[in-house]
Order: C-alpha cells, then structure tokens, then sequence
C-alpha cells in the first residue's frame, strides 16, 4: 500500500530535501513534471559557468546561490563574494564550499545595498518571486553606480511566461509558488522597466544570458 505525498510543505522544506539528495520534480513548468537539477547545482562549475562567471566584475552578490558552486568559483578566482537564498541546507552547503553565505530573501534587508558591482542571477533565478520587473527593480537598489546585473536567460522565443509550479518528492510536496522564465528577447523592455540597460546578450552552447547595468 502506497503513502500519497504530504501537500503544503513549505517551499523551503522540500527543496532542502533536494539538496541532501532526494528525487525532486518541477510541477508547473511544463506539461509534465521534470526533474530539479540539484546535480548539475551541486558539483563544479562547467565551461558555461565560467562563460557566465567571466562577466561578474568586482564584489559580487549570488542571488539565491543555491548550495553555492557559482560563489565558491569566483571565491577561488580571489573575488569578494557573498552567497544569499532563503534555504538553510543551501546556506549551509555554500559555507562548507568555503564561502560566506547569510539565509536572506533578496526583498528582505541585505549586507551592502547600493554597493555592490555585481548582482548575480544564475540558474533561471530571475524567475524568483515570478514578477521579473519587480525582481530587477530590487536589485537595482543593491547595486552601485555603474553596477551590473549578470543574468542567465531562457533561450528566444519564449517570452515571458510566469506560472504556478510546485516541488514534488516521494513524500513531499510544497505549496505552490509563483516562478517566471523569460526568454532572451525580453529581457531588455524589464531591464529598461527596471531602469537598467542592456549591455549585452550572450549564447555559450545553447546558454543565453544577460549582461544590464545600472547608470548611475
């Protein structure tokens, strides 16, 4: 006899779980469910991270760091780096990787605002809170005069598209939650909502993302 899934779980409890390696699937993005890529989270950076990782300049933020490869690359490269997301086992991860990382929502107060040269949005991260604009107008507050927001992108000619999606494991299922993916051709009317321009997109095989950056 088979157990259904618990419901309601807070979002935060079950993405923990998938970091301490639990089978996790996306419900929402799709038609069907697809697996959470902590694998590819969790191990060393790949070539296109470092195509990514090149553009941050500068002491640099990681918006929701998840358990950290993308801090502890630019932390070994020398650069100042501070790691945020809302998931303890995240946080805790990202500091056993030797990098400072605080458990902060990006909406909530955080070390440095108005200073920082770089904000980072890896991983499809510009879809947290699934309002972009809202997003970037954010981070734009964190930034210093001349700042940069480095962001990974879907690929075109997927617009925007926000949807209700969940986390679903054997035992667990989390609240719903709002999630946004935007593809490469929309991201300069958000930049430009958000007060911030376009400097340049990039394609590293089959990666797209965003270089914006705040004016003064």
């Amino acid at each position: 006899m088979t157990t259904a899934p618990l419901t309601d779980e807070p979002f935060t409890e079950v993405f923990a779980s998938a970091l301490r390696g639990v089978p996790c699937d996306v419900v929402g993005l799709g038609p069907d469910p697809s697996p959470l890529p902590v694998d590819h989270w969790s191990r060393t950076v790949t070539a296109s991270d470092r195509a990514v990782l090149a553009h941050c300049l500068g002491a640099t933020l990681d918006i929701g760091c998840g358990p950290g490869r993308m801090a502890a690359h630019l932390a070994e490269l020398g650069r100042s780096v501070l790691g945020v997301d809302v998931v303890e086992e995240a946080i805790e991860q990202t500091r056993a990787r030797g990098v400072t990382a605080l458990r902060r929502d990006v909406f909530g107060p955080l070390p440095g605002e108005g200073r920082w040269e770089t904000a980072l949005l890896a991983d499809g991260n510009i879809g947290i809170g699934g309002n972009p604009e809202r997003l970037l107008r954010r981070v734009h507050t964190l930034l210093a005069p001349r700042g940069r927001v480095v962001v990974d992108l879907a690929p075109y000619g997927l617009g925007i598209q926000t949807a209700s999606v969940m986390l679903r494991t054997a035992n667990q299922s989390s609240r719903p939650f709002a999630w946004t993916v935007v593809g490469a051709e929309a991201i300069g009317a958000l930049a430009f909502a958000a007060d911030l321009s376009v400097l340049a997109t990039h394609e590293y095989a089959g990666r797209w993302f965003a270089v914006l950056t705040r004016e003064g």
